[in-house]
């Protein structure tokens, strides 16, 4: 076993991920490969005044240097471990105290959220608590549009937001809900997701 494997389990381990590190790896390359290859060089696909404008507003079209990381490994990263800790239908289930029939109904009325892969639905764990679903989500989720996938919502639903303080520090949505906040105001920030800031 080489040094980066084991650093890989370790970390595995830390984070409560169960999977061994040849599973994780095989997820990486699986979300690796639906990815597009990355352009070393965005610029060629702006005209020379689109380049002028962007570059003003203080976009940098250079080319992707070849000692710089990868931009879309994080991406990479977070999708392996979002498909990692999804629960099957029978989980949630078994999680909520219902049979599967009730979690299928729940997707279907957008009071969970999930995606179809090739062994059936996965439903993200973000959604869950150790008592149940978390209070408020089916507010919540009748906001979110139709068009965004389930990794955005995730990533908004796991990311501190300055609106929903908690003791005067920004709190993930999940955690405002878990505390027992008002889900209209996170279900307001998430109608907003997909349209430009």
């Amino acid at each position: 076993m080489t040094s980066a494997t084991t650093a890989l389990e370790d970390v595995l381990a830390r984070t409560g991920l169960k999977v061994d590190a040849t599973e994780f790896l095989a997820l990486i390359e699986q979300a690796a490969r639906r990815l597009s290859p990355g352009d070393p060089d965005p610029a060629h696909f702006f005209s020379g005044e689109q380049r002028a404008v962007l570059g003003d507003v203080g976009l940098d079209l250079s080319a992707t240097r070849a000692d710089e990381p990868d931009p879309r490994a994080n991406a990479v990263a977070t999708r392996a471990v979002f498909a990692d800790s999804a629960l099957t239908v029978t989980e949630a289930a078994a999680r909520l105290g219902v049979d599967d029939s009730r979690i299928r109904h729940r997707l279907k009325q957008h009071r969970l959220t999930g995606w179809k892969g090739h062994g059936g639905w996965r439903l993200p764990a973000w959604q869950f608590s150790a008592d149940g679903a978390v209070p408020g989500l089916d507010v919540v989720l009748h906001a979110v549009p139709d068009d965004q996938p389930a990794l955005v919502v995730a990533g908004f639903m796991t990311t501190p937001q300055p609106d929903l303080p908690i003791h005067d520090t920004p709190a993930t949505p999940r955690d405002w809900l878990l505390a027992g906040g008002d889900p209209a105001r996170v279900a307001e920030l998430a109608a907003t997701l997909g349209t430009p800031a």
